[in-house]
Formats: structure tokens, C-alpha cells, sequence
């Protein structure tokens, strides 16, 4: 068996019974779970749009072929860093909000943080001048 183990670092508030608050802590413990995942011969999904993150999981992930693992993003955040991955080689899956619900479960999302409008305004304003 070769599992697929999806590791996310999202930017959703979490309360402190369930979640680690601390920057470097949640990196460390990243790590430790990419590491681990490697380790056990599964198949690494790295979700995250943490640039420090990325270029540190490309170190671990540098003993594996490309098809060993893959990068993870959502649609419209940092698209830039997505196509270098790609350009770079690596297998890249963007999730992409689709259905009957779409609109909704965007709105519950970017209730539930609104921090996150920021990143996707950042990226359609970005993809709206790179256009030109």
C-alpha cells in the first residue's frame, strides 16, 4: 500500500484544543508529518501556499521522483507560485470550488475567514494586469 496522505497548512482559525497557534510550531510539525509520510513510502499531496513551507518540503521531496508526490493549491491563490511549481516539474492539483453550491460554500468559506478575500482579490488583480 502506498497511501496518499494530504498535508494542509490553511489559513482557517482554528480554537487551540484542536489546532497549534504557533507559526513555527505548525511549520515544525508540517515537516515532521512530510517527513514521516516519506518515510512510510506514502505519497506526500503538500497543501499549502506558504512559500517558507514549499521551498522546505522541495528539500525533503528532492529524494522522490515527480510522481511520487504532489503540490496542492486552491484556485486563484498565489497562481504565480503554482505555475513555477509546475514549470519546475512538480505535479500541482488545484481544488476548485464547482456544483450546484459553489457560491455558497465560497461565501460560508470567506465568512468563516476573511482574510482570504485578501489572497484571492491579490490574485485576480494580479492575473487582471498580467493580462495586459
Amino acid at each position: 500500500m502506498r497511501p496518499r496522505i494530504r498535508i494542509v497548512k490553511g489559513i482557517w482559525h482554528e480554537p487551540e484544543s484542536v489546532a497549534y497557534l504557533d507559526a513555527e510550531t505548525i511549520r515544525r510539525k508540517y515537516l515532521a508529518i512530510l517527513e514521516e509520510v516519506i518515510n512510510a513510502d506514502g505519497y506526500p499531496e503538500v497543501a499549502t501556499h506558504d512559500d517558507w513551507l514549499i521551498e522546505q518540503s522541495l528539500g525533503f521531496l528532492s529524494r522522490l521522483s515527480p510522481a511520487q508526490y504532489e503540490f496542492q493549491m486552491l484556485l486563484g491563490v498565489t497562481p504565480k507560485r503554482g505555475d513555477q511549481l509546475v514549470a519546475d516539474g512538480h505535479r500541482l492539483r488545484v481544488y476548485v470550488p464547482y456544483g450546484r453550491d459553489w457560491y455558497a460554500y465560497s461565501l460560508r468559506r470567506l465568512r468563516e475567514n476573511p482574510e482570504m478575500a485578501q489572497y484571492v482579490a491579490r490574485g485576480a488583480i494580479s492575473e487582471l494586469f498580467a493580462a495586459r
